[in-house]
């Protein structure tokens, strides 16, 4: 319950991020118009870079440069703006007075944890608190998304196998075999290698479709046992058809055990993004990323510690809570385990 509990709050915090940190209004009036400018962040993070900059178009033809708490009051004395609780920037360094009585960010080794960049600043002076918070987003995007391709394909793959059984079991079962032996991390670098224009969406459906193997294999193993059963036999003589069988009769009676493996699975894919992003091929850059600023601050480990241990706590706690989860839900649905 405790994992639980700190993913809703992940969750929240990802939703979130620009009302937490930013520097661009949550929302404001300008020129008689209401705008949200906070709106960029959701865009950039999903990479929907033009609509991103059309949010900001107003400001960018009034030359605002990313500076909104000084020019909104310059060219329009009227307007007002309500602000994220810290001003800073997950893209770029804060410049002095950029925000009343704030200092520029530090760079470099100097850029240790202070009241003003709460968890330090990376070695071009961009807060680590900010790449934190928004790069959230990034880690449970990717895990939620990729796994529900993988859960998707998986449960499909699966249930045909199962319930078909014969010379389709045959075929599928081969294919889930061959899937097994690939290395999902080398497969992943070498189709992202070959793409040239990457995005964050390529690398959740990368990590989708490598990871479905073991849903299926559940799935496959779940339908050979309840497809026997007396309710599905009742239900077949009562006139229903095979998909009516498979995914209302069959599915929802096998789906809490293959939850277990899904809840493993977003795991696992928080991790592989790390990785990739640790490794240079994840997130395209400059979207904040955990992986990215473990892999900034593993050349500097000796003077800024700060940048291996805020994100590698936050991918530690991330994946433990996921398998922790995982294993409650197999030992809620496991007649067994709960009975002891």
């Amino acid at each position: 319950m405790i994992a639980l509990t700190y993913v809703v709050f992940l969750s929240i915090i990802a939703l979130t991020a620009p009302m937490i940190v930013g520097v661009r209004p949550i929302v404001c009036e300008y020129k008689g118009e209401i705008h949200f400018p906070c709106t960029y962040y959701y865009y950039r993070i999903l990479g929907f870079n033009k609509q991103a900059y059309k949010t900001e178009a107003v400001f960018i033809n009034d030359k605002f440069r990313g500076v909104y708490p000084e020019n909104l009051k310059k060219n329009d004395p009227d307007s007002w703006a309500i602000w994220p609780l810290v001003y800073q920037d997950p893209y770029r360094p804060i410049e002095g007075e950029e925000w009343p009585n704030q200092p520029a960010n530090p760079y470099g080794d100097d850029g240790k944890p202070n009241k003003f960049n709460l968890l330090g600043t990376d070695k071009d002076g961009v807060d680590v608190f900010a790449q934190m918070v928004h790069g959230t987003q990034i880690s449970l995007l990717v895990g939620f998304v990729s796994m529900g391709i993988a859960a998707s394909i998986g449960i499909v793959v699966g249930a045909l196998a199962g319930y078909y059984g014969g010379w389709i079991d045959t075929i599928l079962s081969r294919l889930i075999e061959v899937m097994m032996c690939l290395p999902t991390l080398v497969l992943i670098l070498a189709v992202r290698s070959i793409l040239d224009d990457i995005t964050i969406w390529h690398l959740m459906v990368l990590i989708g479709v490598t990871g479905w193997t073991g849903v299926a294999r559940l799935t496959r193993a779940e339908f050979l046992k309840i497809r026997e059963i007396e309710y599905v036999s009742a239900a077949r003589s009562l006139g229903a058809g095979q998909l009516r069988l498979m995914f209302v009769h069959i599915l929802r009676n096998a789906l809490a055990p293959i939850l277990v493996p899904i809840s493993f699975g977003i795991a696992s894919a928080i991790l592989t993004e790390g990785a990739l992003s640790f490794l240079g091929f994840g997130a395209p850059p400059p979207n904040p990323s955990w992986g990215t600023l473990l892999s900034v601050g593993r050349t500097k480990i000796d003077s800024m510690w700060w940048l291996v241990v805020y994100p590698g706590l936050a991918i530690f706690s991330t994946v433990l809570a996921y398998n922790l989860i995982g294993e409650g839900v197999q030992e809620a649905t496991d007649p067994r385990t709960r009975e002891g």
